[in-house]
């Protein structure tokens, strides 16, 4: 936890909420094209080719089931999924056709969803992955998949902890001063060496609210550069049930314009994103979603018909567009010294705009969407804009420039000795795809620096790592 909770303050993070998605970053996106990072200084300190053996060993440790050979950018890859993907849905089959028919390349999204019973529960193929933590334990999140494995190795989870304040002395972190929430007391840890993965809001809150940034030759950059992805809900309203099976179809992705539209003169030039299944809304959200003119229609038959709102969803079937987002300054965390929380540490204050770029590469990825579910059928389509933080990266972000750049290549604070960061904030960029594998495998990376580890030793265990 930090000083300010959120409603993602669990054990295993947002990951215990997200929807299994598990996409490696495009070779392409560790150097992005001017058109995107523009002035802001953005620049990767590592390459596809140093990170590969990493994802690897990320999809083994989280069980990613997937299928290669069909993605038209995909990166490479020294070896094959873990598991073969799951049964293609009904659905997914008909969205697929419907990509097809319009010349495109569906293929199916990598997710970290248990296949096979064992230790863990079977995947039951219910449609609430996104959002929700999974009922039965088959989501392969860290809570699930990971935790369990390093508390039996001797870790130490201290549940219902704030972090309260990073203590620094000279050029070394020696101790984090916490909140215990059962006790009701305050608590000092000491250490070697200090990790700080809380996330792309809370990371520069706590730097901030121990005031490091004074330590670092990029002090300007802590809490800066703030991404969060352009993204938008499509949703394809069909006169028949589309899922009348009623199961898991967030399946099938598409990243034919990953890289650019040059068809589309409406698009912004270079990368737009991509686009992925994703199922219907939770029947609560649908007054709030569909459009004031179908809302006002639908709102007398909710009032007088219980359930009415879920039989509606029924018949909805989407698509994900996923814009890369311009990294920009102004987009930034900042403490409020005015007002502090119930633990005495200054209040987060976020601050985020899109840029009228990201802006139009989601429009983009919204007309090739509502072309697709037209396709398959939709009788009309309808968007809704996503305003979470769910994949928030970049306020701490990794570079080779020391003045535009916290954190040094190996995830290392930039002034302090001992201090790393291995969370989304740690990525220069947001790229076009989910960025949960990719903040997994720099962890395991910026790991073998801090076991010692050589790299090209740790680069060879990764491969073969279980």
């Amino acid at each position: 936890g930090w000083g300010s909770e959120s409603p993602c303050t669990c054990v295993g993070g947002p990951s215990v909420f997200y929807g299994g998605a598990s996409f490696r970053f495009r070779e392409g996106d560790f150097a992005p094209p001017a058109e995107v990072v523009g002035d802001s200084g953005a620049e990767w300190p590592v390459d596809y080719a140093e990170l590969e053996p990493f994802y690897t060993q990320a999809e083994r440790l989280l069980g990613v089931a997937g299928q290669t050979g069909e993605d038209p950018t995909e990166p490479p890859r020294s070896a094959p999924y873990p598991h073969p993907p799951a049964r293609l849905s009904a659905t997914a089959a008909r969205m697929g056709a419907a990509a097809k028919a319009l010349g495109l390349h569906p293929f199916r999204i990598p997710l970290a969803l248990n296949a096979v019973a064992g230790e863990q529960a079977a995947c039951a193929a219910c449609t609430t992955c996104d959002a929700f933590a999974c009922a039965i334990g088959a989501k392969n999140d860290l809570a699930t998949r990971l935790i369990p494995r390093l508390v039996a190795a001797g870790m130490e989870l201290r549940p219902e902890t704030v972090a309260l304040r990073l203590v620094a002395e000279g050029d070394r972190v020696t101790a984090v001063e916490c909140f215990d929430k059962r006790r009701g007391e305050r608590i000092v840890f000491h250490g070697d060496a200090f990790v700080l993965a809380a996330g792309a809001i809370a990371t520069p809150h706590l730097l901030l609210a121990s005031g490091l940034e004074r330590r670092s030759p990029a002090a300007d950059a802590v809490g800066r550069y703030l991404m969060r992805h352009c993204n938008a809900m499509t949703y394809g309203l069909f006169l028949r049930r589309p899922n009348r099976a009623n199961e898991h179809h967030k399946q099938l992705a598409l990243t034919d314009f990953y890289f650019g539209a040059p068809d589309d003169p409406a698009a912004p030039a270079g990368k737009l994103g991509s686009l992925q299944q994703v199922m219907p809304p939770a029947a609560g959200l649908v007054l709030h979603v569909v459009p004031k003119r179908v809302a006002g229609l639908l709102k007398p038959l909710v009032r007088h018909l219980p359930g009415a709102a879920g039989l509606v969803t029924r018949h909805f079937t989407g698509l994900l567009a996923i814009a890369e987002d311009q990294p920009r300054p102004e987009n930034a965390v900042r403490l409020d010294p005015a007002e502090r929380d119930p633990y005495g540490v200054p209040r987060a204050v976020v601050e985020h705009h899109y840029t009228p770029r990201d802006l139009a590469a989601r429009a983009a990825l919204v007309r090739r969407a509502e072309a697709v579910l037209r396709r398959a059928g939709a009788a009309a389509c309808f968007s809704w804009k996503v305003s979470t933080f769910s994949h928030a990266v970049g306020t701490v972000r990794m570079g080779p420039d020391e003045r535009t750049a916290p954190l040094d290549a190996d995830g290392r604070f930039r002034g302090l000795e001992n201090l790393y960061v291995t969370d989304g904030s740690a990525l220069p960029t947001s790229a076009g795809v989910n960025p949960s594998l990719t903040i997994a495998a720099n962890a395991l990376r910026v790991g073998r620096r801090l076991a010692g580890v050589p790299a090209e030793a740790a680069a060879a265990a990764a491969g073969g790592a279980a």
